[in-house]
């Protein structure tokens, strides 16, 4: 298994984390601290913080400590820190790997709609605190919008912010704006981004740009029932590198048990994948594809529908087959979805 840096490289992430966690997200953290009680859901199960990562508080005036233009591998582009947490003009650090970004992708439009790449990247690929919009269906994509907007799509956790900002702050894009960002991500081809490792223990994590991040010291952990999915590379994460993926640790036997439930439903425990979601995984119609997705994404997906905090006339269709799953098994189907080819 690979070994995660410490030393002094990890005290140096720790610095840059810290400034990215007083930044990111800013003019939301407030209302997220007080959210109105519309969007508090009353959670009947204790919450699936490895799957719903909230940051904790952190000191307001910290500055990072380095603030020279930085570099990832495989691009000539050079960004400042602070260049890098600009919401509204985000990193692009390799341009000849994608069609033009619409203006609403790049940019967005202050104050308070984000540029769609700050968070799904310009790629589409996106992070485990957000989805995967590459390849996905321009209308389903638009629906999401919709739903957002409606209130009918929230998170189990308020406070878990990537949600929230999405039906507070995204859906309030124009239709054309929506339409041309949902016609780019569209047409990128999805790609292998998350390797699948089983395993008994993890490395100790926390949550830092709400996301789950490897503690300093390089200190392991029994898995439990739990996915830890985490960067490859902690710090060209950190610089929003659009070419750097992710690894997601799951428990011994996730995998098996989790093509039997998509594959045939697991004797009538929930219904197969594939019926709706077409062969392989990889989308029917205006049915997203799933294969190669995060587990993370998947597993609060399977959640929040199973407990009615993610609603929406398509989602109706997925009431029945999550109805029976437990923890385990949405453990074991999001371990299997994420480790196909996408």
């Amino acid at each position: 298994m690979r070994e995660f840096t410490s030393g002094t490289r990890a005290c140096h992430r720790s610095r840059i984390l810290l400034a990215c966690i007083t930044t990111l997200f800013s003019c939301a953290v407030a209302i997220a601290q007080n959210p109105p009680e519309a969007i508090q859901p009353q959670l009947s199960q204790p919450l699936l913080y490895w799957a719903y990562p909230v940051n904790p508080p952190s000191d307001k005036n910290a500055t990072s400590a380095e603030q020279a233009p930085r570099q990832v591998p495989g691009s000539s582009a050079a960004f400042s820190p602070e260049q890098v947490e600009d919401r509204f003009n985000p990193p692009d650090w390799h341009p000849d790997r994608h069609p033009a970004l619409p203006d609403i992708v790049a940019h967005g439009h202050k104050p308070n709609v984000f540029a769609c790449a700050f968070c799904h990247l310009p790629n589409g690929q996106g992070r485990p605190e957000n989805a995967s919009v590459a390849g996905l269906p321009a209308a389903y994509i638009i629906q999401q919008f919709a739903d957002f907007k409606s209130g009918v799509r929230k998170g189990s956790e308020p406070l878990f912010l990537p949600g929230f900002v999405m039906g507070k702050y995204e859906s309030n894009s124009t239709p054309e704006e929506i339409k041309a960002a949902a016609q780019y991500f569209s047409g990128l081809k999805r790609k292998p981004w998350i390797r699948v490792v089983e395993t008994d223990s993890v490395p100790k994590t926390h949550a830092a740009g709400w996301m789950l991040v490897p503690d300093i010291r390089a200190e392991k952990e029994p898995i439990g029932q739990r996915i830890i999915e985490t960067a490859e590379d902690i710090d060209r994460c950190e610089l929003r590198d659009d070419s750097s993926s992710f690894v997601a640790y799951v428990p011994p036997g996730s995998l098996k048990r989790g093509e039997a439930l998509v594959n045939t439903g697991g004797a009538g425990k929930t219904m197969r994948c594939a019926g709706c979601h077409g062969p392989g995984l990889k989308g029917k119609g205006n049915v997203p594809p799933l294969a190669g997705r995060s587990p993370s994404y998947i597993v609060r997906q399977l959640n929040d529908i199973q407990r009615g905090t993610r609603a929406g006339v398509a989602t109706q269709l997925m009431k029945k087959p999550v109805a029976k799953l437990t923890l385990d098994d949405m453990i074991a189907i999001a371990a299997y979805i994420a480790s196909q080819n996408p």
